[in-house]
């Protein structure tokens, strides 16, 4: 049994809503009328939905995957971070602190053994370093970090629809 999902604002999501959102995850950069095509449904029907999936807040936005190799930022590395205290205001200033660094990719506030996991797009060793000294290690509250090189990416995808 398949339970019917409902989106932001309560309305379920039917077979139709979720081809048109695995369409989109594949290719964001359909025109409505191929993307029509692809669902099966007439460009009108398929435009509303798409702007009603906008609206509801389930389409957050449109973006470019880009090759951090060719831009020279090809190492990814993951940093685990544990702060001194844990206030809610100490964990929103460590957040919003991280999100205005360009080269991190993502930040995920975590339970477990440390606070804050965050993923980073750098030039190696020396551009680690760099984000630890200079960016990383100023913001105030940090107790620790551990920072961990990835090898290779296996699988590398920005979104998730449930069946």
């Amino acid at each position: 049994m398949v339970l019917e999902e409902k989106n932001l604002r309560g309305r379920p999501l039917d077979h139709l809503d979720r081809k048109i959102l695995k369409a989109l995850i594949n290719n964001g950069r359909l025109s409505n009328a191929e993307l029509a095509k692809v669902v099966g449904l007439s460009p009108s029907p398929c435009w509303q939905r798409t702007r009603r999936l906008e609206e509801d807040g389930i389409i957050m936005g449109y973006t470019a995957l880009l090759d951090h190799d060719a831009l020279g930022v090809g190492e990814t590395v993951m940093v685990e971070v544990s702060l001194d205290r844990h206030e809610p205001d100490v964990l929103e200033q460590f957040g919003k602190a991280m999100a205005d660094i360009p080269e991190v990719l993502e930040v995920y506030l975590m339970a477990g053994d440390f606070d804050f996991f965050i993923k980073i797009a750098t030039t190696g060793t020396k551009g680690v370093e760099e984000f630890l000294r200079e960016r990383l290690f100023r913001v105030q509250g940090l107790r620790h970090s551990r920072s961990n090189f990835t090898l290779r990416c296996l699988k590398k995808v920005g979104s998730f629809v449930p069946s």
